[in-house]
């Protein structure tokens, strides 16, 4: 059974509304029928908030569902999103280098020069997208 499937279960096993289980998780009654009806999925810290409202185990809500496992672990997963991270800034921070190293030993090269600039801007685009996935 899907984690939507299961929330609503627990919820109306228990006699509770969307609101009353909104204001439990301190989300909006919408965001409530979006987890039921499985248009997006819950954080962990709400999760946690309706396993504890309903009397329900986490382990009765999440397990069997590995969608959701995975978005837990994805959304969790501050290690993995932290090295990205440092290896977007270092690797910006070499092609930054190599571009003023290759302008000053090539300043005639331009074919040269452009290419690594074009490194730089992906480079820079890569940090960038990180840093905003990570907001």
């Amino acid at each position: 059974m899907e984690i939507g499937k299961k929330l609503k279960n627990a919820r109306t096993g228990r006699g509770f509304t969307q609101e009353d289980a909104a204001e439990a998780a301190g989300v909006s009654r919408q965001t409530i029928s979006n987890w039921e009806n499985e248009k997006s999925y819950p954080d962990i810290v709400s999760v946690i908030r309706l396993s504890t409202f309903y009397s329900v185990s986490l382990d009765e809500l999440l397990k069997g569902d590995e969608e959701m496992m995975g978005h837990l672990e994805e959304s969790t997963n501050v290690v993995s999103s932290n090295k990205k991270l440092i290896a977007a800034a270092a690797a910006n921070i070499v092609v930054l280098a190599l571009l003023m190293i290759l302008s000053g030993v090539l300043p005639d090269n331009k074919i040269l020069l452009v290419g690594a600039f074009t490194l730089s801007c992906v480079g820079a685009a890569a940090l960038l997208y990180q840093i905003i996935k990570k907001i």
